[in-house]
C-alpha cells in the first residue's frame, strides 16, 4: 500500500511542476518575437481584412446557392474572429496572477 501512495504523490508533484512552465509561456521565447510580429500584422493587417472578405463573399455565395443565410453568417462570424482572437489570445498568454 506505501508503494501506490507514494506513486500518487509522485504524480501529483510531476504534474505541479509542469503547471509551473505554463505560467512563463507568454514572456520568454524572445527568438519567436519576429514570427509573432509578422504573423499578427499578417492577421490585423490588409491580409486579415482580405481574408475575412473573401469568407464573406464565398459564405453569402454558397448561401445564395442554398437559399440560406446561414453560410453568410458563417463569413460574418470568421471575420469576427479574425479581429478579435488575436487580441484575446495576445490577452490570455501575458495574463499573470
Amino acid at each position: 500500500m506505501p508503494l501506490m501512495r507514494y506513486r500518487n504523490l509522485l504524480s501529483l508533484a510531476v504534474v505541479l511542476l509542469l503547471g509551473t512552465g505554463a505560467a512563463y509561456a507568454g514572456t520568454t521565447g524572445a527568438e519567436f518575437q519576429t514570427m509573432y510580429t509578422t504573423l499578427l500584422n499578417w492577421v490585423t493587417g490588409y491580409l486579415g481584412k482580405a481574408i475575412a472578405i473573401a469568407a464573406f463573399i464565398l459564405g453569402a455565395g454558397i448561401g445564395v446557392a442554398r437559399s440560406s443565410p446561414i453560410p453568410a453568417l458563417a463569413g460574418v462570424v470568421f471575420a469576427l474572429f479574425m479581429v478579435y482572437v488575436p487580441t484575446i489570445i495576445d490577452s490570455i498568454m501575458t495574463a499573470t496572477i
